[in-house]
């Protein structure tokens, strides 16, 4: 690691080259290879449809993130000579699979940061409802433009912290896995990750004030975090051990078997409480930070109900076990509906204000 301007961050063969800014949109149509296709959703283009030129080719809206229709999508777009990414986690993960398919220079601008996926190497997508990871795909910059972050919903920006308290439960996990002989000869137990991991989260949690304004600081921190969790999945040699656990676990579960889409970090906030408590770990710190964060976890506010987190979480071994997961505490809790109860009277105290 190495100390930049008081934020820890790790050395740059884990870090993308991310640029803090304003009016950063504008500058795309200058510096994408022309002609230029722009990935991104429907309801947003409006908005930034007046930042590009006539050299844009194509705008792909996405609407989904399964792979064949994916595939057979990007297929048909035209010849371009760039990609830019221009939304939230499926705008960008989208973006890394055509800049991938079609093996072209790609430029990441977040309009959110609900989630690391801007600084991923590999796009999560779905293939038949079940998330992988693949294809191959490093931005010439993300440009995280100030005065857009801002203008999002305050929830999506946020939402972020996820992606970050989610080391929490994945450190505790990844040492359960090993004391447990259960940890895969490919990721061995490494306490250096781990640290280093840790240090990031005490950084960001820092900050926590800051991210709940969403004001300048608070979006610095929370895209260096992101940024830091995005690159060290690869340069850890794809060992996601010290960034992922049973918190996103739950949430694939959860939207495996709701067939819904989610602000990422709600899901994932929540699985990291749950996955506290199956741990014994420091549940109720973690319940306070995410209501310090600002991030509503109730099951309510997104969209699902308690009798659908209840089966998510009865499900949650089955799903692991058959998805080849990697040893969590959802490996050997039993979750009862007395622990259900618990965890709902405790959110809707916390978030019921």
């Amino acid at each position: 690691l190495v100390q930049l301007r008081g934020e820890i961050m790790a050395d740059h063969s884990s870090s993308f080259n991310t640029i803090f800014g304003r009016g950063l949109i504008g500058e795309l149509r200058h510096i994408a290879h022309r002609p230029y296709l722009v990935v991104t959703m429907a309801d947003l283009w409006p908005r930034f449809a007046p930042h590009f030129d006539e050299h844009l080719a194509a705008v792909h809206f996405v609407e989904t993130l399964e792979h064949d229709a994916l595939a057979h999508a990007v297929d048909q777009l035209p010849t371009v000579n760039a990609v830019v990414g221009l939304g939230g986690g499926q705008a960008v993960d989208v973006a890394k699979f055509v800049a991938w398919r079609r093996r072209l220079p790609l430029f990441q601008a977040p309009t959110s940061l609900t989630v690391d996926a801007p600084w991923g190497h590999r796009a999560a997508i779905r293939f038949g409802g079940h998330v992988r990871y693949i294809g191959w795909a490093i931005p010439e910059a993300v440009y995280v433009d100030y005065d857009v972050i801002q203008s999002a919903p305050v929830l999506l920006n946020r939402s972020g912290i996820g992606d970050i308290l989610c080391y929490h439960t994945a450190h505790f996990d990844w040492r359960l896995a090993h004391e447990r002989g259960r940890d895969e000869a490919r990721w061995p137990y490494d306490e250096a990750l781990v640290s280093e991991a840790q240090a990031v989260l005490e950084q960001v949690w820092a900050r926590l004030p800051d991210i709940y304004a969403v004001n300048a600081a608070g979006i610095r921190a929370l895209a260096n975090g992101l940024r830091y969790g995005g690159g060290t999945y690869h340069a850890a040699g794809w060992n996601p051990r010290h960034v992922e656990g049973v918190e996103h676990f739950f949430f694939y579960t959860l939207e495996y078997l709701t067939g819904k889409k989610f602000i990422h970090g709600q899901p994932v906030c929540l699985g990291v409480y749950l996955g506290s408590l199956m741990q014994e770990n420091r549940a109720e710190e973690m319940l306070a930070a995410i209501r310090r964060a600002g991030v509503d976890i109730r099951p309510a506010a997104m969209g699902v109900t308690w009798d659908e987190v209840a089966a998510t979480l009865h499900r949650l071994r089955r799903y692991v076990t058959e998805n080849g997961l990697w040893y969590t505490v959802a490996n050997e809790f039993a979750v009862t509906d007395p622990f259900i109860a618990h965890a709902r009277v405790r959110i809707e105290a916390v978030f019921g204000e």
